[in-house]
């Protein structure tokens, strides 16, 4: 015991000095060589991508409390220290009792079967139907459900669909393996077996198991099976699973059956893998006696991909994803900022809140974290201001969101534009793909900095050396600006709710427009709300932030993919039942569709 306490403490001191040689020599403006050797530290292999949860996202948030220390910030996390922990399920992994049996004869795991990534833990004994590629589409005239209970049944279906070599096929928005596990459940399956096409000539390779947290746990048994162990479970109607095949392709028409003497018995474990992580949180008190009493928030996420996978643009590829723009770049602004405002400290009127968050890859965690759990009366925020992927600023170009959620937010920015060092793309709306949006879903004024996608955007070439440390000076410095004016002028920013354009684009026939935020940071089962857009179906049929979604029309919701899915199983104009959870009670609620723009 002795020699873990000494082991750990040594190994403590060590990461400390690692961290502190790591930080650059300080200047009290932000400057370009300042602001790259923070990007250089933060994107080095040596942080292995930091992922949350691992031991490269902890040596960055050291990296970062370290530094607010040495600028004199007060922590502002718990228990007097600059950290906020908090616990997410970090992934998945197959437990030690999956097991299926067919007539008996028991299938060998990652052989002859394996779960899939969207399979619940739960067990399942009878009937198998075959379902063709578990295609039920009355615009199409296609339903492979037609005549066929499959009511607490198991079902069979194949992967893909008719005619998969034309992608201009009316069928081919049917392939995903989510939409036919949904449709299963929404008929009333209680297992779905799938199993790619002989017919196809592809190969058995199972679809790997991932871990998405937006589409985990379906509620019922997935698995992948073999060709052959599809064959065994068809014998019975004394054809093979080609002939089955074969026929759909033929007739293109259904050939679902109910397999005769066919029955299995089916044991599906998968296990969660919890883990930790935390916001890195300080402050900076403002001098006016009734102002500082308001807090201007900056903040920047510092996690990012680890070795790929769940994210990743280049899935196939183990390799670290170092996430120099994705968001290195956001947290070495922030830090320079910090040390900036330190500088002029005697100018503050508000006090600055510093945030660097975690879990942002994940779906916001670490900001939804501290928004419902805020270290700080979370009233006396008066804005907040976000930078995600900063640092490759291109002919100028810089993307603001949020000039909409405060009356003069606009104003403000043009006014430190006047020489028209950027070419400014203005979004109105304060909800978007990074940390901003769980302040905006607390009715906080924001503004979110974005410099651009780009061709390494979440692959692993998002390295250093492609950094414009020049250009990140400019947006920092031009941030600097409005944070200063934000905090020096009386006036309190006023939330506005901003109504933002419906979004446009198709999927397989996602027309319908509700105006629901999904919580993704939240881990029940059903879908929680985050917030409601003013004006849209939700608002109107009563729906609130905080809700947890858990039927959608027909279709039982347990997470957010259940919920796309839903939307399009249904058109503009109809009307439907949605059930809620709101703390203890259980609410169904009236919601008339609208058409997506």
């Amino acid at each position: 015991m002795m020699k873990r306490f000494f082991f750990s403490l040594l190994l403590s001191v060590s990461l400390a000095i690692a961290v502190a040689s790591a930080q650059p020599k300080s200047n009290p403006q932000v400057t370009a060589k300042e602001l790259a050797a923070h990007v250089k530290y933060l994107a080095s292999d040596e942080l292995e991508g930091r992922r949350s949860g691992t031991r490269g996202a902890e040596r960055a948030a050291q990296y970062v409390a370290d530094s607010f220390k040495s600028y004199g910030l007060k922590p502002a996390g718990e228990n007097g220290t600059y950290f906020q922990p908090f616990d997410f399920i970090a992934g998945a992994e197959l437990g030690k009792h999956n097991k299926l049996m067919v007539q008996n004869s028991e299938l060998k795991l990652e052989q002859d079967f394996a779960p899939l990534g969207q399979s619940s833990s739960a067990t399942y004994s009878g009937e198998v139907v075959f379902v063709g590629y578990g295609i039920s589409s009355p615009t199409n005239k296609y339903d492979e459900y037609e005549g066929i209970n499959a009511a607490g049944k198991a079902v069979l279906v194949l992967r893909g669909t008719l005619d998969q070599s034309n992608p201009h096929s009316e069928l081919a928005g049917f392939t995903s393996l989510d939409y036919k596990i949904n449709k299963a459940k929404e008929k009333g399956a209680a297992a779905v077996l799938i199993v790619s096409g002989p017919v196809d000539d592809e190969p058995d390779n199972f679809v790997a198991f991932r871990y998405n947290r937006r589409g985990m746990n379906s509620g019922i048994p997935v698995v992948n099976i073999t060709k052959r162990s599809a064959d065994i479970l068809v014998s019975p109607t004394g054809k093979a699973l080609r002939e089955l095949q074969v026929a759909i392709q033929n007739a293109k028409a259904p050939q679902s059956i109910l397999l005769p003497k066919t029955s299995i018995d089916l044991t599906t474990d998968i296990k969660e893998i919890n883990a930790k992580d935390r916001n890195v949180v300080a402050f900076l008190e403002g001098n006016d006696p009734q102002l500082k009493n308001e807090i201007i928030v900056v903040g920047a996420h510092l996690d990012h991909l680890g070795f790929g996978g769940e994210g990743s643009l280049s899935p196939d590829t183990v390799a670290i994803h170092n996430g120099a723009d994705d968001n290195a770049s956001g947290t070495s602004g922030l830090l320079e900022l910090a040390q900036a405002f330190v500088a002029r400290k005697k100018e503050l009127k508000r006090t600055m809140l510093f945030l660097a968050f975690s879990g942002e890859e994940l779906g916001l965690l670490g900001s939804a974290h501290f928004v419902k759990n805020p270290t700080i009366p979370l009233e006396r925020v008066v804005a907040m201001l976000n930078m995600d992927m900063i640092g490759r600023l291109n002919d100028g170009a810089l993307t603001i969101f949020g000039t909409g959620t405060s009356p003069g937010f606009e104003a403000l920015i043009n006014k430190y534009n006047a020489d028209s060092t950027f070419a400014l793309k203005l979004n109105k709306d304060g909800f978007g793909p990074s940390d901003h949006s769980s302040f905006y879903g607390k009715k906080i004024p924001v503004f979110h900095f974005f410099t651009g996608t780009h061709a390494d955007y979440h692959k692993p070439s998002d390295d250093s050396e492609r950094i414009n440390a020049e250009g990140m000076e400019q947006v920092v410095r031009f941030i600097e600006k409005i944070a200063l004016d934000l905090n020096t002028t009386v006036q309190r920013p006023v939330y506005a709710q901003v109504e933002a354009p419906r979004p446009t684009g198709q999927m397989r026939g996602f027309n319908v427009y509700v105006g629901t935020v999904p919580d993704y940071s939240d881990q029940s089962e059903g879908m929680k709300i985050s917030s409601v857009r003013e004006g849209s179906p939700a608002a109107k049929g009563g729906i609130l932030g905080g809700d947890v979604m858990i039927k959608f029309g027909k279709v039982d919701i347990k997470n957010v993919y259940d919920y796309t899915y839903a939307l399009g199983e249904y058109k503009p104009g109809e009307e439907i039942d949605v059930v809620v959870k709101r703390g203890s009670e259980t609410k169904t609620l009236k919601i008339k569709l609208e058409r997506r723009n």
